[in-house]
């Protein structure tokens, strides 16, 4: 997912997005560790768009706090 769509969305269809993110991590790393992954740089993809959603959320808060 790009910033610049991350960006654009809301912040409470963020943290569903965030939740989504979490849960297809959590399936995809049990799916590594019993059978096998189809791509292994899928991990790595999710967990940085989990940190992207985390860090535009934690600037809108801190915006929304100095006001």
């Amino acid at each position: 997912m790009k910033i610049n769509k991350i960006n654009e969305m809301s912040s409470p269809a963020l943290e569903k997005e965030l939740v989504e993110l979490k849960s297809e991590l959590f399936k995809l790393r049990f799916s590594l560790a019993t059978n096998g992954l189809d791509n292994p740089m899928k991990i790595k993809e999710v967990k940085k768009d989990i940190a992207r959603i985390n860090t535009v959320l934690t600037k809108r808060k801190l915006e929304e706090a100095k006001k």
